[in-house]
């Protein structure tokens, strides 16, 4: 193996070298039911982290505006504070949040589709802690999505 194979496979991650070994890992969502493409399928992580984004940036936004005096760190800590409840709220009761929205996301459970308000915070609590979110299984759900029993699916 040359360098540029150790250094592309490296680079193109685990899934891809369980791949070229032979498993058949099969697509984001299969074992969920849901379908490679289109609609009710796993969002990808680029929507994913643009609806963050969106979302933070609307948080921050409102807690800049109307809760501080100027940016600091209290800023962050409301911001983090109207992102639960943003998240909490919107996701347990119309399944997604205003970032998911323009993104073309929608959060459901992989059994009823629906998102109780119960199973959103659990989902919520865990985002906030960031760290459960960083810890994705072969489908594209993060951690967080997996104890809440939720998954995250384009519109």
């Amino acid at each position: 193996m040359d360098k540029r194979q150790a250094i592309g496979s490296w680079l193109s991650g685990p899934r891809a070298a369980m791949e070229e070994a032979g498993a058949d890992l099969g697509h984001p969502g299969e074992q969920l039911g849901l379908p490679r493409q289109g609609p009710g399928s796993v969002a990808r992580p680029g929507r994913r982290l643009g609806a963050l984004a969106v979302d933070w940036a609307v948080c921050l936004l409102i807690a800049y505006g109307l809760i501080t005096d100027g940016y600091g760190q209290s800023t962050g800590n409301w911001a983090l504070l109207i992102f639960f409840v943003l998240s909490a709220l919107t996701v347990g009761t119309i399944g997604s949040t205003p970032g998911k929205r323009v993104f073309g996301l929608r959060v459901i459970t992989v059994d009823t589709k629906t998102v109780s308000p119960v199973r959103s915070l659990i989902r919520t609590v865990l985002l906030c802690l960031a760290i459960p979110a960083l810890i994705w299984d072969r489908d594209g759900r993060g951690l967080h999505d997996r104890l809440a029993r939720t998954v995250e699916v384009r519109i």
